[in-house]
């Protein structure tokens, strides 16, 4: 029979890194940006129960019911989700996202020592190392992103599509868009996320003028803007730089949206953090949509 030491130091930071690394790859599938320390934190809290199912006996512990209480626990101090269809969600892809890390790290751990590997109360443990946990991440990573792109591949036309309601200047403009997983134009200094519309959407919201000298201001031509209107809105218009839209290498014009609200079948999303691109085109020939909208801002 083949004693194995077990230092509950190691427990506490194997299960550290592989609850870290599930909830990072269920943040990906989310497109949630997640706060290193929260993730940490929920991290932990996992860790300390893997530890007390090993040193205890009471079955309380690794009831299916404890498991989901922990489960939603990790999940709402990881990323804090608004109503209880995001937390439903997350704590969806959080489960499936354990189940594909532990096929990949089992499969690991059993074909390099298997002989050194016994279970306790329903978990793993033994002399296995920390690289086998690692490796099973990226394992895992890499099948939830091919899995991601083919789901993505597979979407249909009922989810491509989202209501906006932007807001520059105490306007409200409301209209269509397409989520577009190809739009990841960025405001570059602040790298802000833009959100692409068309001109004629904006005639409540900007001058006239301004929407009729889009390209004399991306060359620096001020000379057909009066200066009251130069005053109060140049400072707020950023150039952006694209490669879209039939144009390489292309420039908008954009403005800081003061807040932008995307609305789709599953959920709503507010962001103030967000620079509207001026298109002096139309997108679509038949108007099915007149915004594109990149898809970290659903």
């Amino acid at each position: 029979m083949i004693k194995i030491t077990i230092y509950i130091d190691v427990i506490f930071l194997e299960n550290l890194i592989m609850n870290s690394i599930i909830l990072y790859a269920t943040a990906i599938i989310l497109k949630i940006k997640p706060k290193m320390i929260k993730i940490i934190i929920s991290s932990a809290i996992g860790s300390i129960y893997a530890i007390i199912t090993y040193i205890t006996e009471i079955e309380i512990y690794t009831s299916v019911i404890l498991k989901t209480i922990l489960a939603i626990i990790i999940v709402y101090i990881a990323f804090n989700p608004q109503n209880l269809k995001k937390m439903l969600k997350e704590v969806a892809i959080f489960y499936l996202t354990s189940f594909v890390f532990g096929g990949a790290t089992l499969y690991l751990i059993y074909y390099i020592k298997p002989q050194e590997i016994f279970i306790k109360n329903g978990m793993f443990v033994g002399t296995y190392i920390l690289k086998v946990i690692l490796l099973g991440g990226i394992f895992a990573l890499i099948i939830i992103k091919i899995s991601s792109k083919i789901i993505k591949d597979k979407i249909t036309p009922k989810d491509i599509y989202c209501n906006i309601k932007i807001k520059i200047d105490n306007k409200i403009i409301e209209t269509k868009g397409m989520i577009d997983t190809g739009n990841l134009v960025k405001e570059p200094i602040t790298n802000t996320p833009v959100v692409i519309l068309e001109s004629t959407l904006l005639e409540k919201a900007l001058p006239t003028i301004i929407l009729n000298n889009l390209e004399n201001i991306l060359s620096g031509d001020l000379s057909q803007i009066p200066k009251e209107i130069q005053e109060k809105y140049i400072s707020k218009l950023r150039c952006i730089p694209f490669s879209s839209l039939g144009k390489q290498n292309g420039m908008l014009l954009g403005i800081k949206a003061d807040e932008i609200e995307v609305e789709t079948e599953y959920e709503k999303k507010v962001s103030n953090n967000v620079i509207i691109g001026i298109y002096d085109k139309t997108l679509t020939k038949r108007g099915e949509y007149r915004a594109l909208v990149g898809i970290e801002l659903v």
